[in-house]
């Protein structure tokens, strides 16, 4: 029987949102097949932006029309009818699905005492389990408790099962008061805090609001939150005093002083950094300000509007900041929020979602990022002027996977953060040419080479390369592991490791895996990214290696030594090689299962290992596969990934001493922040 909650509220406002998505990605984390559903939505032209949120999530696969119930004018002239419906609508969802978030009605119709009345009726003939979001906002400790006391006696007359409680937008210091006040309910409560952020508009919402047009600036960059709203009527000098970080000016046109003056305070670095620019009353920039504006190359969004100063502020101050039109800045915030309020384990009990038996791609990732946060490591991002970098350095630190040193200039890096809207502040930024650290790693390099003629003089000019100054704090101590390769190449990024870091101890060859999530488990592909052509020695280390990776990362290791026939039935030098690799296994590690050579159906088909090898431990449940040599591998594991739709995890080095990645220079922001913990929890097991 499929799982659901309903998440409901007595008003509106409340952040139910938040909840939800907070609620998504914890079902993601123990089943399969994920559904979202909203029963009661506006009904007009445009889109339900809860609905569109919650269907951005990667764990989703439904389509909008799906997820959808009925609209409130439904509601108002048959309210029994609207519920059959919603119940029929819901079913074709469950239906597909092994858990569904439900998110109640808004209150955005006319709100009367009714509206939490029927969302009670709504989640008991669905037979979900409730979670009551009430508001904490402008409330004392005793308010917040009535409020919620009032809905659970209106749930219960309903018959609906109220599981949870959470107290949401409270002020962070009246969060203990709050709490404790709850703290003898009949269900788990918790409190979150009020974010400001989460509830600020997009720049692009206040274009929209205003009926604006942007004129000049980085259309990426009207997704940044505007952090407050200032109206520039006043003197320049005035102005300038109020400006600060995130703020939209809302500027008359023609006052071309002050436009330049806050174009020139933006570029400047002892100055905040703006939102946007919005020119009210018509006006268009003159030719002359359009080409000095031009000539300072920012990429600041400015955008025109017929209104008066007046209408357009009051437009502006009146747009709401919906979650679901945020940025990732905003939406990393609200995950990371209700993570650190909330024990999603205990709500899931709660709500008694059982464990799945599976394990999905979004499952893996989540274990990586839960595992990196169990022992926060730092991790050196040498690229750090790329956007990618940059929004994944995002990520990591609000959901507190790592700790981050960016290498490049700092001004720069923070600077274009900052136009990015991302919240870098807690990541350290260091040049690689910083001079102390310049001379100490030049030291320290031409030591380690000296063998090879390196000297000091020389080693200043290679160590300021972001890739040697990076490999260098990690063989330093300085931090406990490197990821680098969105902007340079695979050697460029593991050759400085291969000259000081060196293999680990009783490892001859530095080897990689990729972990291949397919819809129901994870498998360990070695090697598809590093070695050509290994002989025995060489592949027996890598399936050594391999299997260490697997169990390190949750995967139980059988580790299948593939080849293009199984058994004793083929012969000549490729499965030869493979038959003695899996001979040197066997002999230096008793302890693990392993077969070879074996051909890749026989490994992973129970109906073919049946025929093929019937008494085997690995065929037909292999979870480690080890390729004869880089072409196969290399293509397999791109096939896989293409044709069966699995998310490719890696390449992931193994074998070094410290852990150094390498990115694809195609790599995604999602695919950073699971490299970046994948090389924290390597650095985790460098310490065990």
């Amino acid at each position: 029987m499929v799982t659901s909650v309903y998440v409901t509220s007595p008003e509106g406002h409340t952040g139910k949102s938040s909840v939800a998505l907070g609620l998504l990605e914890s079902f993601v984390r123990r089943v399969g097949r994920v559904g979202v559903f909203r029963p009661i939505t506006r009904g007009d032209a445009d889109r339900d932006s809860v609905v569109e949120l919650l269907l951005a999530h990667d764990g989703v696969d439904l389509t909008y029309d799906d997820c959808v119930g009925v609209s409130y004018d439904d509601v108002h002239a048959d309210p029994d009818g609207a519920l059959a419906t919603i119940v029929q609508r819901y079913h074709h969802v469950a239906d597909r699905c092994d858990a569904v978030v439900i998110v109640g009605s808004d209150y955005t119709d006319v709100a009367g005492p009714t509206e939490l009345a029927f969302n009670a009726r709504v989640a008991a003939n669905l037979g979900s389990a409730v979670v009551l979001v009430v508001s904490a906002v402008d409330r004392e400790a005793g308010d917040v408790r009535q409020m919620v006391d009032v809905s659970a006696a209106e749930l219960a007359g309903a018959h609906a099962s109220l599981v949870a409680v959470v107290a949401n937008r409270a002020r962070p210091e009246h969060m203990a008061e709050i709490g404790a006040n709850l703290a003898d309910l009949p269900v788990p409560a918790w409190v979150m805090p009020d974010v400001p952020l989460l509830a600020a508009p997009s720049v692009r919402d206040l274009m929209r609001a205003t009926g604006g047009t942007l004129v000049t600036g980085d259309d990426e960059l009207l997704d940044r939150e505007a952090e407050e709203l200032i109206v520039g009527g006043m003197t320049m000098e005035h102005i300038l005093q109020r400006l600060s970080d995130g703020a939209v000016v809302i500027v008359p046109g023609d006052r071309s002083e002050v436009i330049l003056a806050l174009v020139a305070a933006h570029a400047a670095e002892n100055f905040p950094s703006l939102a946007a620019l919005i020119l009210n009353g018509g006006f268009a920039p003159s030719e002359q300000t359009t080409r000095l504006m031009d000539g300072l190359r920012q990429r600041l969004p400015i955008i025109t509007t017929d209104l008066g100063t007046f209408e357009a502020a009051s437009r502006a101050a009146r747009t709401p900041g919906l979650l679901s039109t945020g940025s990732q800045r905003k939406l990393d915030l609200a995950r990371s929020t209700f993570e650190q309020a909330i024990d999603s384990e205990r709500l899931l009990d709660a709500v008694d979602v059982p464990r799945s038996t599976v394990v999905t791609p979004l499952m893996f990732e989540h274990e990586l990022l839960e595992r990196a946060r169990a022992d926060r490591k730092h991790v050196v991002l040498p690229e750090g002027e790329d956007d990618r970098i940059l929004r994944a350095a995002s990520t990591l630190l609000a959901r507190e996977v790592a700790a981050l040193t960016l290498l490049g200039d700092e001004a720069t890096i923070r600077a274009r953060a900052s136009e990015l809207g991302l919240d870098l502040t807690a990541a350290r930024v260091l040049s690689p040419k910083d001079p102390e650290l310049r001379e100490r790693f030049a030291r320290t390099y031409a030591g380690l080479r000296e063998h090879k003629g390196m000297t000091v003089e020389r080693a200043r000019e290679i160590v300021t390369d972001v890739s040697y100054f990076g490999t260098l704090m990690v063989y330093e101590g300085l931090a406990d592991g490197m990821v680098s390769g969105a902007r340079h190449t695979t050697a460029h990024t593991i050759k400085p490791s291969f000259e000081t870091i060196k293999t680990a101890e009783g490892v001859s060859i530095v080897s990689s895996v990729f972990f291949m999530c397919l819809t129901d488990q994870v498998l360990v592909y070695g090697d598809c990214a590093v070695n050509p052509d290994p002989d025995a020695g060489q592949l027996a280390d890598i399936a050594i290696s391999s299997a260490a990776t697997a169990a390190q990362f949750g995967v139980e290791p059988r580790i299948a030594m593939l080849s293009y026939s199984t058994g004793e039935s083929g012969s000549g030098a490729d499965v030869d090689k493979v038959r003695a690799a899996t001979a040197e296994v066997r002999r230096r590690r008793p302890d693990l299962v392993v077969e070879g050579p074996i051909q890749y159906d026989a490994a992973v088909d129970a109906e073919v290992a049946r025929t093929k090898m019937p008494d085997s431990q690995v065929a037909g449940r292999a979870t480690v596969l080890i390729f004869p040599d880089l072409n196969t591998g290399n293509n397999t594991y791109k096939a896989v990934q293409r044709s069966a739709g699995a998310v490719a995890v890696g390449p992931v080095l193994q074998g070094l001493r410290k852990p150094v990645n390498d990115l694809s220079r195609g790599a995604l922001v999602q695919d950073i922040v699971n490299t970046v913990a994948i090389t924290a929890v390597q650095a985790q097991g460098e310490e065990a």
